[in-house]
C-alpha cells in the first residue's frame, strides 16, 4: 500500500513501508553509496521492494537509507511509460568498479535487458555519489554526470535529508 501526493502536473510521490525508510546498522562496510533506481517495465514499486529484500540479505552491501518514490515523465526516448525512481544508500566493502560491476549483475538479476539508450527497462541501477571520490573513466563517472539536471535524482535525494 503506498501514499501518493501529486507535487505538479506530471509528477507524483510514493510512500510505502520501505520508502522511505533508515535502516540500522554501518558497521560493516566502509564505504557508502547513493545509488539511483528506476524502472517503468511491470510492477516497478514491488520491484523496488524486492530489491530492498535482496540487499538486506546480501552481505557484500549493508542498506541504509531510502528515499520516496518519485514517478515522472521519461526523458531522451519519450515513447514510453513514465518511470518510477528513487534514491538508496548502501555501503559497501567493494570498490568503485567492483561495485558497478555488481549493480549490473543486479540489474540483469531484476530482468533488464539492453536494446538502447533510454530504452523502457525494469530496473536500472546507477552510482550516483561512492564516498567522496570523484571518478572519470570511459565506462565510469562519478558523480554521476547529469545527477543534478534530473528531477528524477534531485527530489528523492532532498528527501533523504529529512
Amino acid at each position: 500500500m503506498y501514499l501518493k501526493r501529486s507535487i505538479g502536473s506530471n509528477l507524483q510521490t510514493f510512500r510505502g513501508l520501505r520508502f522511505p525508510h533508515t535502516y540500522g546498522d554501518t558497521r560493516l562496510h566502509r564505504y557508502e553509496t547513493v545509488v539511483g533506481i528506476g524502472g517503468n517495465v511491470g510492477d516497478v514499486r514491488r520491484r523496488f521492494e524486492h530489491l530492498c529484500i535482496f540487499f538486506e540479505r546480501d552481505k557484500r552491501v549493508t542498506l541504509m537509507r531510502t528515499s520516496l518514490i518519485l514517478k515522472n515523465p521519461p526523458f531522451g526516448y519519450k515513447g514510453q511509460e513514465d518511470f518510477f525512481n528513487s534514491i538508496i544508500v548502501l555501503k559497501t566493502s567493494m570498490l568503485p568498479k567492483q561495485f558497478l560491476d555488481y549493480l549490473i549483475r543486479v540489474e540483469k538479476k531484476f530482468g533488464r535487458k539492453r536494446s538502447f539508450a533510454n530504452a523502457p527497462r525494469t530496473l536500472d541501477l546507477d552510482i550516483i555519489f561512492f564516498d567522496n571520490r570523484v571518478i572519470e573513466t570511459q565506462k565510469l563517472t562519478i558523480p554521476h554526470a547529469h545527477w543534478a539536471e534530473r528531477e528524477s535524482v534531485v527530489i528523492p535525494l532532498a528527501g533523504l535529508q529529512r
